[in-house]
């Protein structure tokens, strides 16, 4: 098989030579190449320059597009030179490349279709990084595993990862600012199987800013509004049918109160607002679960595109 090892960078350039020549080569069984890309998300440095003489193809982007448009860039071009197994790693040299072959291990022996690091999966492996940062991904961690249909990942932040060509021809991301979380919701919403393996990890970088977590509101924000618009696109009939539901409950409740109130006095006069918000709230319930039908309807229809979306993809490759 052939390993391709992509690299997302923004202004590496101090650390991307040593992670490329750190990526093992030799010792990883069943592989018979191994090739670096590099994707320069539009870097200012000498990242492309130092990425090509340590031996990896670069793609440059014109401009910063943002980490999740370099993953798909580099994921398109791993699939397009060959690739039958795929690494990310960062160039920002947090993750040890010597850790390849553990990441791989579950793929190799047929557990998983993707595997990721976690950081949390071990307290004795648990990165020294800022309280903030751990509570935030303990956070997206419950909200991920809720829209997974009750998974039970530990890190769904980590950029450390590996995908069967399969796994990276069934990837639709839509998020030009991250990729970690809509991941995990897209190939678990296909029956992808996903195994966390627990990585020593450098909680904090040597050099330089984060790109994507150096500011943890623009972060929330970003962020959430990637893993809102995927949870609509894999549960839609959850989706739009909790927000139904919730609306027609409180339309009940409000019903129910002005109900109470004429039973007691005869009259509707002190809470004769909340009649008119029973009946918007209901009306607003009923309309949005007939929406929900719907949209679970354009959901079926979703997936079947998809799926001959990974068949075009396939034959595409192929020729």
């Amino acid at each position: 098989m052939k390993l391709v090892v992509i690299i997302p960078a923004l202004n590496e350039e101090a650390t991307i030579g040593q992670v490329i020549q750190g990526i093992p080569r030799q010792q990883l069984e069943g592989i018979r190449e191994v090739e670096v890309v590099v994707v320069d998300d539009g870097s200012t440095d000498g990242t492309a320059e130092v990425a090509r003489q340590a031996g990896a193809f670069v793609v440059r982007h014109p401009f910063n597009r943002g980490v999740g448009a370099a993953f798909s860039t580099g994921i398109r071009t791993a699939l397009q030179r060959g690739a039958d197994l795929i690494v990310n790693i960062d160039g920002d040299g947090q993750f040890n490349p010597a850790d390849i072959p553990a990441l791989l291990e579950p793929i190799l022996c047929g557990r998983a279709d993707m595997t990721t690091c976690t950081r949390f999966g071990r307290k004795e492996l648990e990165p020294d990084m800022p309280w903030i940062k751990k509570w935030g991904n303990r956070v997206m961690c419950r909200i991920i595993n809720t829209i997974c249909w009750g998974a039970n990942f530990t890190d769904v932040s980590c950029g450390f990862r590996a995908y069967t060509r399969e796994a990276a021809l069934r990837l639709n991301l839509f998020g030009s600012f991250t990729y970690t979380q809509e991941t995990f919701i897209d190939l678990v919403s296909k029956g992808m199987t996903i195994v966390e393996v627990p990585l020593k990890v450098r909680g904090v970088r040597e050099h330089g800013e984060s790109r994507v977590a150096s500011n943890l509101w623009r972060y929330a924000l970003q962020s959430g509004s990637i893993i809102l618009r995927a949870a609509r696109d894999v549960r839609p009939l959850a989706f739009f049918g909790l927000i139904g539901t919730g609306l027609a409950i409180l339309g009940a409740i409000c019903g129910l109160i002005v109900f109470g109130v004429w039973l007691k006095t005869g009259a509707t006069s002190p809470v004769k607002s909340l009649l008119i918000g029973s009946g918007t709230f209901l009306m607003l319930g009923f309309l949005l679960m007939v929406f929900a039908l719907l949209a679970d309807m354009l959901g079926r229809q979703r997936r079947v595109l998809e799926e001959i979306l990974f068949m075009l993809k396939q034959d595409r490759l192929k020729s």
